[in-house]
């Protein structure tokens, strides 16, 4: 992808255990860019059904989407650089959030390495027995979509650096013109 002088919205992508809010919140840090969880626009039903340990269908998916399709909107029309979370698993899913100014950062790993990941995290409402159907579901971007991808193998930091670096980002107020 290019550098471009228009800073764009993130969308932090992945399966449930991959580090989306983790690495978010390191590159909003260092950004002193705007952060939303995409899980916690999720509607109650969604989060009671994903606590119950039942996977969500597309119909739960779509009010929740657009609602962060709507965040994001918000940011790019206003050219606010930005980051939000959100496992956007599927193409269809990108396709309601993509738009000018929108790059998804893919943070990929291998099922192993979720799962232990998973294993060691609490007080989520996404259990790790929903890991698998997370991985059934996702379909890595392609060529035409506008998204760099990252393996998890490395620090949050390190790959919060790793991002800075290969979209050319800076911090609100800086670089600037």
């Amino acid at each position: 992808m290019a550098k471009t002088a228009q800073q764009p919205v993130l969308v932090i992508m992945g399966v449930s255990g991959s580090g989306k809010s983790t690495v978010a919140g390191v590159l909003a840090g260092k950004l002193c860019w705007d952060l939303a969880e995409g899980d916690d626009l999720h509607p109650e039903a969604n989060v009671a059904k994903m606590h119950a340990g039942q996977a969500l269908t597309d119909e739960d998916r779509w009010p929740w989407l657009g609602t962060i399709a709507d965040w994001i909107k918000a940011h790019t029309a206003a050219g606010t650089p930005a980051i939000i979370t959100c496992s956007a698993l599927k193409k269809k899913y990108r396709d309601v959030l993509r738009g000018e100014g929108v790059v998804f950062v893919f943070l990929q790993g291998s099922k192993d390495r979720i799962s232990d990941r998973l294993a060691s995290r609490h007080g989520h409402f996404m259990p790790a027995s929903l890991l698998e159907s997370q991985f059934e579901a996702l379909e890595e971007p392609t060529e035409d979509e506008n998204y760099v991808s990252l393996c998890v193998s490395a620090s949050p930091a390190e790959e919060a650096d790793e991002v800075i670096e290969r979209l050319g980002l800076h911090p609100v107020g800086a670089g600037a013109g």
